[in-house]
């Protein structure tokens, strides 16, 4: 089974990465832009079997940083 995580920073978590894309597309002309988050994707191809409880424990125990980042799951 193939699963999608997307991570992300939590709101209010400040993101300079986020700030410098957003500064760069400033500078190349782009206006109406008004917020740009950066986060990540992690796709994992994992047994049927799998449970969604062993996925949530996977997401926080190693792929996200509880503190500042949050996560979602989604099966393919």
């Amino acid at each position: 089974m193939k699963v999608r995580v997307l991570v992300r920073l939590k709101p209010g978590v400040l993101d300079p990465q986020g700030r410098a894309v957003h500064h760069a597309l400033e500078g190349l002309g782009f206006a109406g832009v008004e917020d740009v988050r950066i986060g990540r994707v992690v796709e994992l191809d994992v047994a049927e079997s799998t449970s969604n409880e062993d996925l949530d424990t996977m997401c926080r125990q190693l792929l996200a940083n509880m503190v500042i980042e949050d996560y979602s799951i989604e099966k393919l």
